[in-house]
């Protein structure tokens, strides 16, 4: 047996108003493959929502030009907090998502027209990627990254997730963690940097900033979809970073976790048992989600971010008809034929809702 770590299947994202988010994204960036929609208890999540069995709605997008989707998460009994202080650079937990883009001048100039918040200009400051930053309608920061990997031809301008920036306490700590569970063991970058900020005051400071990536040497299933990753850490050197999620709950305004597809759950759990980080929920065998199923659990890195770890068992292709994607039994090693995984095409969703 053998552990596998397929990719990054989904971002999750607290949000007050699912449909909005949903549509947002499927309109402007392209992630209009909705896998599922789901309104449940997450009654094994308690421990981070204050011991009660919160009611959610949940949607899986993704955008099949390749990369991982979004899930997006609201609580149905409760308004979702947003964080006490304004988010900077550095702060500990999920600062942004990395979205994949084939062309940064023709989507700037997009988002400008948009007129979204925050739009930073083009950078390639730490000569490893060419990027930029800017904030979604919904308070989200998110960073474009120049990225040629394509999954198939679409005609949005841009894939999907391809990873996240995340601040870290102790880069050590926490390079220890990311390399050794979950096998980003390629540095594709690592410099101390400072920035006056500009307008983007947020962003103002001393850090260093690590970028990592996985040899990716064997994965299977929607591995081919989902492509390469990156793990972009920072950690702030002229001031005391707070966390993200400081006295606030899963589920609330952000982004709320980084979700692995896996396969070998027993033997993730015995890894993260050895490097001190044990799974904090555990869903044991097999979860539903109404359309979709599999085996999930949590693990925390070093400051507490949540990491989830998914071994996908089933997934809709056509729900009409009763057609599923069995992945339980299927050799792990081999990746899913282009027109298996092409058909979630026909969960596409052309407009709003």
């Amino acid at each position: 047996m053998i552990e596998i770590i397929n990719g990054i299947q989904q971002i999750g994202i607290g949000v007050l108003d699912t449909k909005s988010v949903f549509n947002w994204y499927r309109k402007h960036l392209g992630f209009d493959i909705l896998v599922f929609k789901d309104e449940a208890v997450a009654s094994l999540m308690t421990r981070y929502t204050n011991g009660t069995k919160e009611r959610r709605d949940a949607y899986l997008s993704l955008n099949l030009v390749g990369g991982g989707g979004l899930e997006i998460w609201q609580f149905k009994d409760r308004i979702p907090c947003s964080p006490k202080v304004p988010l900077k650079f550095g702060d500990l937990g999920i600062y942004a998502m990395k979205i994949r883009c084939s062309n940064l001048d023709k989507m700037h100039m997009y988002l400008n027209r948009l007129k979204v918040a925050n739009l930073e200009k083009i950078s390639s400051s730490d000569k490893c990627n060419t990027s930029f930053y800017f904030e979604d309608p919904f308070g989200n920061r998110v960073q474009m990254v120049k990225d040629t990997y394509a999954f198939c031809k679409r005609t949005s301008k841009n894939g999907g997730v391809m990873g996240a920036v995340m601040g870290v306490s102790n880069m050590e700590q926490s390079l220890n963690f990311y390399m050794k569970m979950l096998d980003y063991s390629v540095v594709l970058y690592d410099g101390v940097e400072a920035t006056k900020g500009d307008s983007q005051e947020f962003k103002k400071g001393s850090f260093r900033k690590v970028i990592l990536s996985q040899e990716r040497k064997n994965i299977g299933g929607f591995g081919d979809l989902l492509g390469p990753t990156q793990i972009e850490l920072i950690q702030v050197l002229d001031r005391i970073p707070v966390k993200i999620y400081k006295d606030r709950l899963w589920g609330d305004l952000g982004y709320i976790h980084l979700c692995f597809d896996v396969y070998g759950m027993d033997l993730m759990k015995e890894k993260a048992n050895s490097l001190n980080h044990p799974f904090t929920v555990d869903s044991s065998d097999s979860f539903d989600m109404g359309d979709a199923a599999g085996h999930f659990s949590y693990v925390e890195d070093p400051d507490g971010t949540l990491i989830e770890l998914v071994e996908t068992h089933k997934v809709p292709i056509l729900k009409s008809l009763g057609l599923f994607l069995n992945l339980k039994n299927r050799n792990p090693h081999k990746t899913l034929p282009k027109w298996i995984v092409k058909s979630l095409g026909f969960h596409r969703v052309k407009k709003d809702f």
